[in-house]
């Protein structure tokens, strides 16, 4: 993570549970192994995915995706609350 701003979480995971989740195919709140952020706010509850890239890489300094979780204002990316963003998903 780099230049990124994480809201804390409403909700504690036991490890059984993440690990239950995770045999699912689902996705626990937490940032995943292998997954970079740059110049980002998350929201509380995010669920972030392994090897994903948060890095508005193209520059885009306005976008509205809340059905995927994210918008764009200003540049920085920002998590919607309780967002889930699945694995290796480039934003």
């Amino acid at each position: 993570m780099k230049d990124t701003v994480m809201m804390g979480s409403d909700n504690y995971q036991a490890e059984g549970e993440r690990a239950a989740l995770l045999a699912k195919g689902g996705v626990p709140i937490w940032v995943g192994r292998g997954t970079k952020i740059m110049n980002c706010i998350i929201n509380m509850n995010a669920r972030i995915g392994k090897n994903a890239v948060i890095a508005n890489r193209d520059g885009v300094t306005e976008a509205y995706h809340p059905s995927e979780g994210f918008y764009i204002r200003s540049g920085i990316t920002v998590i919607l609350k309780d967002a889930v963003i699945n694995d290796g998903t480039i934003i």
